[in-house]
C-alpha cells in the first residue's frame, strides 16, 4: 500500500511569519529519516500505511501545542494499494510527458 499525504500544520496565534514552528516539524521529519518535499504550501510524504500517515500528523501537532493555543491543519491523503515510491513515479511520469509534447 502507499499513502501519500500532503499537510500543511502551523499556528494562527503567533503572527504572521510561522516558519520557526514549521521548521520544529521538518527538524522532526528529518531526525526521523522520512522522505519528505518541503512545498510553500505544505510537505508531502509517503508512508505505506495510513496508519503511520496519522501518526505523523500527531507527532506533529506535539511539536506545537506546549506554547501554541490554535493550530490550523489541512490534509490531503491519496491511498492506493500496491507498491510504494508514487511521490517520485508519479512526478516522472508527468516529465515524461512533456519531454514528448
Amino acid at each position: 500500500m502507499s499513502v501519500i499525504m500532503e499537510f500543511a500544520m502551523f499556528p494562527t496565534d503567533k503572527g504572521e511569519s510561522v516558519s520557526e514552528y514549521v521548521s520544529r516539524i521538518i527538524k522532526n521529519l528529518k531526525e526521523s529519516h522520512i522522505n519528505y518535499k518541503l512545498t510553500p504550501m505544505g510537505t508531502i510524504v509517503e508512508f505505506e500505511t495510513l496508519e503511520e500517515a496519522l501518526a505523523l500528523l500527531n507527532t506533529s501537532y506535539k511539536q506545537l501545542e506546549p506554547d501554541c493555543n490554535r493550530i490550523y491543519s489541512a490534509i490531503k491523503l491519496d491511498i492506493r494499494k500496491g507498491p510504494s515510491g508514487r511521490m517520485e513515479k508519479k512526478i516522472q511520469s508527468v516529465e515524461d510527458k512533456l519531454t514528448k509534447m
